[in-house]
């Protein structure tokens, strides 16, 4: 084990610490020219441990020779916000041992004429995105750039790995490799199920078979266990919703006896809606902020900095704080609404306390009965150390697409050359040729039904059989467009300047603070006058122009809150298992609240509950419509597409289906037909109402007259370059991409149904949308395990499941369902 050289002794010393046997393990790695993954919990030191070697290195006298630029460690986070909290926190070592070492962080915030200077003057140290290290790469200086790059530090890599993210990433550091062919690579991660599949992450696959036996793996093992309670309110738990309105003063109590409280949520939505609500109640004025990813970037830096410099008491945050960003003294973690995995609760209770020997304190808030079942399977999750992150996944051939315009962007390529280097990036070792092939025939013509349009085509031969870029303009185009977050279009939040305008002004608006950007949907449905909550303010609606609302503030109750598009996680099979579990054992609802355990008794008594392995279907009649209710507990993208193509069956079988609704752990269809009737009569088998061969024709039927494969085209379209969402100086509307990719989606499907988009598109739509391999693993677990139960009357179970909103129609029929109140629907299904 190397020893640490001075003054990185004398500075740990100063400090009381010890350097920890993984940092000085990570060292002598790194010494060796190894590659490594230290794999760690909360509060171990992962981000020093992964910096450590490259101080060590840049402080050593002498000058290494020079061959390019000078770009010695390259940082690469999933999030700008903990690019700037890390470039923060070298500070200090920095400046305190006197280290002539200079260091920067690069995003889409950074000025341009910064970035520019970093291409010719990049610092030792540059901290930055996946999105930003491809634009890099994109130039004809790259070679130059990464010619002395000597270490590539992945923080976070679990986070970033099993995403069209980490897609990107790996085929980015495959050309780095070609770059800088000597450099080695730092894998940061929280601790996951499978170290392997982040350890070949780390190295050039150079065969489909290939095994990562060369790059070394340090797991610390251990950590305080964290301390986790699940809130009890005295008002108690509802039926459904989402919101923990129920339980505001109990948060807010909670955020005033600690010092500094995370409150996670899992939506935009949900953090707006909450930081109103707790702002409502604060009668003791303490400081309460706001913090996601659609505020403007200099509110997001102001509440970064008031955290830092403890002059906050709790912030109210999505994804964005979800990583290992340490800001200010965190003592409390609490999470509104159920966790949806327990990868992710582990990650963001790890917030709270973040040392290792000491544990994180965390509160769970469950929106609704099922939700607190789901936060009693994620708190048995945490206690046994379990993990349940999917971090393996195919590359996706969009993704491909979009690099191989960036490579042509920086020099011409030779097809086989880039082809050999491509299979060098895990998710793509196994890429056949075929497939490349195709992918550089998309990118060079747009394929064959459009080859014959000149705005497709963006290479062109060279010389010596290599491809370029067609001209300047493709290259321009590619560096606006660059990157694979591919949001609801957007548009800009601005305060009317010098006060409120007259309604409906909107050519005479003037543009004051921008506060954020929401989903042009949401503004669309908006009319002057209207008030709205955002960015920790109550607005008022002024006017549209081009791509920016004009708002004013206000002092209007009840305000709407902006709804976005994605964000919403799905039930992970892990937690979806153990849910099922609690369900099946009546010994453990003695740890539940009592009314929830009633509830579950009630239904014991009026019905059945779902077991482990098997499927609870029950139907009855309500307010002159037929119900079935199934609870698969598989998460909201099964039971959509199991609700979707259920309906279809149900029409086939002349049950008259006119819509259905699904969350999280259940669905229920209803319509005009006796289900229960059908059943009886043998005329509705639920055996081959549920058979896996609805994955064949029921779903290709759907598909093609279904919207759903025209938005999944839609962003692969987009990530892919076939469309441009931004051009010099405007960017197009939500609604002429629309156009644009539904009028290709068509003429495809007609004239082109093999291309490679398409091709692209039904596999997102199968692992993301419709979530098709978990569906065809649920229809194959409950064959011959299908429990019936027909019932006189609505089932205590399936009162949160009709409650939801958000219900989808099928077949062009109105829904004739009228929601009853609440409180009638539970004393129906509870009263005697």
């Amino acid at each position: 084990m190397p020893v640490l050289p001075e003054p990185f002794a004398a500075w740990f010393a100063a400090r009381g610490w010890t350097p920890r046997p993984h940092q000085l393990a990570l060292l002598e790695a790194s010494q060796q020219r190894r590659s490594t993954l230290l794999i760690a919990p909360t509060g171990a030191g992962k981000t020093l441990a992964g910096f450590l070697p490259s101080l060590v290195r840049l402080s050593e006298p002498g000058k290494r020779p020079r061959k390019g630029a000078g770009l010695r460690t390259l940082y690469i986070s999933p999030l700008k916000a903990l690019a700037c909290d890390v470039a923060r926190n070298l500070e200090t070592p920095i400046a305190e041992m006197g280290l002539k070492i200079r260091t920067e962080t690069r995003s889409a915030d950074t000025t341009l004429a910064r970035r520019q200077r970093q291409r010719r003057s990049p610092p030792d140290i540059l901290l930055t995105t996946p999105e930003q290290v491809a634009l890099l790469l994109s130039h004809p200086d790259a070679p130059f750039l990464f010619a002395d790059l000597e270490t590539v530090i992945l923080d976070e890599l679990h986070a970033l790995a099993p995403s069209k993210r980490g897609d990107l990433l790996a085929l980015d550091l495959a050309r780095i490799q070609s770059l800088a062919p000597g450099h080695i690579r730092v894998g940061l991660s929280a601790t996951v199920a499978r170290p392997s599949e982040l350890r070949a992450y780390l190295m050039a696959q150079t065969a489909p078979d290939v095994r990562a036996d060369l790059a070394h793996v340090i797991e610390i093992q251990g950590g305080a266990k964290p301390d986790i309670k699940i809130l009890e309110a005295e008002e108690g738990v509802p039926w459904s919703g989402h919101t923990a309105r129920y339980a505001i003063g109990e948060i807010y109590e909670a955020i005033a006896a600690h010092r500094l409280s995370l409150v996670f949520v899992n939506t935009r939505m949900q953090a707006e809606l909450l930081f109103q609500e707790l702002w409502r109640v604060n009668g003791q004025n303490l400081p309460i902020a706001l913090h996601h990813g659609s505020l403007a970037a200099p509110q997001r830096r102001k509440v970064e900095s008031a955290m830092a410099a403890g002059q906050l008491k709790a912030v109210v945050a999505t994804s964005t704080l979800d990583l290992g960003i340490d800001w200010g003294d965190v003592d409390l973690v609490i999470h509104v609404g159920a966790p949806k995995g327990a990868s992710r609760l582990t990650q963001r209770i790890g917030r709270a306390n973040h040392r290792l020997d000491e544990p994180s304190k965390a509160i769970l808030v469950p929106g609704n009965r099922f939700e607190l079942l789901e936060c009693r399977a994620a708190l048995q999750a945490a206690e046994a150390g379990a993990q349940d992150a999917v971090l393996s996944r195919s590359g996706a051939l969009d993704v491909l697409a979009q690099h191989v315009l960036g490579m042509a962007c920086q020099a011409p390529f030779d097809p086989d050359v880039l082809y050999d280097e491509v299979r060098t990036a895990l998710p793509y070792a196994s890429l056949t040729r075929a497939h490349f092939d195709r992918v550089i025939s998309f990118v060079s013509t747009g394929g064959y039904a459009l080859k014959a349009y000149e705005r497709f085509a963006k290479l062109r031969p060279a010389e010596g059989g290599k491809l370029r870029v067609a001209n300047a303009r493709v290259a321009q185009q590619y560096r606006l467009n660059a990157g694979t977050i591919v949001d609801s279009p957007l548009i800009k939040v601005r305060l009317v300047s010098g006060g409120r305008r007259k309604s409906g002004a909107a050519r005479t608006l003037q543009g004051g603070r921008m506060l954020g950007e929401v989903d042009e949907y949401f503004i669309e449905q908006l009319s002057p006058g209207t008030t709205f909550a955002f960015a920790g303010e109550v607005v008022r609606f002024e006017g549209l122009r081009d791509t920016e609302a004009f708002v004013s503030r206000t002092t209007a109750q009840d305000p709407m809150i902006p709804s976005y598009s994605g964000g919403k996680f799905p039930l992970s099979t892990h937690l979806a298992a153990r849910v099922r579990a609690i369900l099946s054992e009546p010994k453990s609802w003695r740890a539940l609240p009592p009314p929830v355990a009633q509830w579950l008794l009630l239904q014991q008594r009026r019905s059945q509950l779902p077991g482990r392995e098997d499927v609870l279907i029950e139907t009855f009649a309500r307010s002159q419509r037929h119900y079935l209710v199934a609870y698969p507990f598989e998460g909201r993208l099964v039971h959509q597409t199991l609700g979707m193509l259920l309906t279809r069956r149900l029409h086939r079988a002349g049950a008259q289906p006119l819509g259905f609704v699904a969350n999280d752990y259940g669905l229920a269809v209803w319509g005009n037909g006796d289900i229960s009737r059908l059943i009886a009569d043998g005329r509705l088998g639920l055996a081959e109402l549920f058979d896996e061969d609805m994955l064949g024709d029921d779903l290709d039927a759907w598909l093609a007259e279904s919207s759903l494969m025209k938005r999944t085209f839609r962003m692969a379209a987009v990530i892919a370059g076939l469309i441009e969402r931004r051009h010099p100086g405007k960017e197009k509307s939500g609604r002429q991409v629309t156009m644009s990719t539904d009028l290709i989606y068509d003429v495809l499907r007609r004239h082109d149904p093999g291309h490679i988009l398409l091709e692209a598109a039904w596999a997102d739509a199968a692992t993301g949308l419709l979530d098709l391999a978990r569906l065809g693993e649920f229809l194959a677990r409950i064959k011959g395990r299908i429990r019936h139960q027909a019932l006189e009357r609505v089932s205590p179970l399936s009162v949160p499941i009709l409650l939801e909103i958000g219900r989808e129609q099928v077949f062009g029929a109105h829904e004739d369902v009228l929601r009853s109140a609440a409180q009638d629907l539970i004393e129906e299904a509870t009263g005697a």
